[in-house]
């Protein structure tokens, strides 16, 4: 079921996810070579909590048979495409491009986001790819209002990455978000041919397209979250939750 908030709950939310939206904006600063991207999770947790929120995905164990996440960010470095776990291990090398997705949690309330940044210099295919993927989002978020329906966001998402020459992972998808990390509906970000279901007022979605430089398919690496494309092409992931109103789309993570 498709939960519509009130406007209490439109309140609480616009507090998380501005939560979201510092932290990814503070992060940009801190991508750079040599860093690890358990020095980002350490960093992303403690400013985090000083905003007063909770981390969202520590802890979550919303994937079948998985083992809780462990970490505060998700970091996803070139072939990994969502829910990479930091580590001392992973260093940021120059060419790099890294995905970060940021979970607040402020008074139980979700606030969900994710952008991918370029450490140092990077290849013109590698910035097409992350340009790509955030003209998608913006199409899509174009798309998120009341009367229209999800496929009309599907659609606008697929029709800009195949026109570039990408493709859309088709394993993940957007979701709902509120109360839990993950509600109804579940937004696809290729065009199926259904029109789905239909958007309303007070719907809060979360919409992110997850593009890679070759082919769609993905796997799960044995540490069950670690999601890669099959063929070892980059990936990218833009990610903003929004409140639709009946004006359009609010992009709450945002500055």
């Amino acid at each position: 079921m498709i939960m519509l908030k009130t406007d209490r709950e439109l309140t609480l939310m616009r507090t998380a996810n501005r939560i979201v939206a510092l932290v990814l904006d503070e992060l940009a600063e801190m991508i750079t070579p040599g860093v690890t991207t358990l020095e980002l999770d350490t960093w992303a947790e403690q400013r985090i909590l000083g905003l007063k929120g909770k981390p969202g995905f520590k802890g979550y164990g919303g994937r079948s048979g998985a083992n809780p996440f462990p970490a505060t960010l998700c970091t996803s470095i070139n072939q990994e495409v969502v829910h990479g776990i930091p580590s001392v291990q992973r260093i940021l090398q120059e060419g790099d491009i890294i995905g970060v997705d940021v979970g607040v949690i402020y008074e139980g309330y979700y606030g969900d986001g994710a952008y991918t940044y370029p450490v140092g210099s990077i290849s013109s295919k590698a910035r097409d790819l992350l340009d790509t993927c955030q003209n998608a989002l913006q199409l899509g978020i174009e798309q998120a209002r009341s009367g229209n329906h999800l496929g009309d966001i599907a659609k606008a998402i697929d029709g800009c990455v195949r026109a570039r020459g990408f493709q859309v992972v088709r394993d993940l998808s957007g979701h709902g978000i509120g109360r839990s990390l993950h509600e109804d509906p579940q937004i696809l970000n290729y065009y199926d041919g259904r029109s789905g279901a239909k958007l309303k007022s007070r719907m809060t979605l979360a919409i992110e397209p997850m593009i890679n430089a070759g082919s769609y398919e993905v796997r799960t690496l044995d540490d069950d979250w670690t999601v890669v494309t099959c063929d070892g092409s980059l990936s990218a992931h833009y990610e903003h939750t929004v409140a639709l109103t009946e004006n359009g789309a609010e992009i709450l993570t945002r500055c």
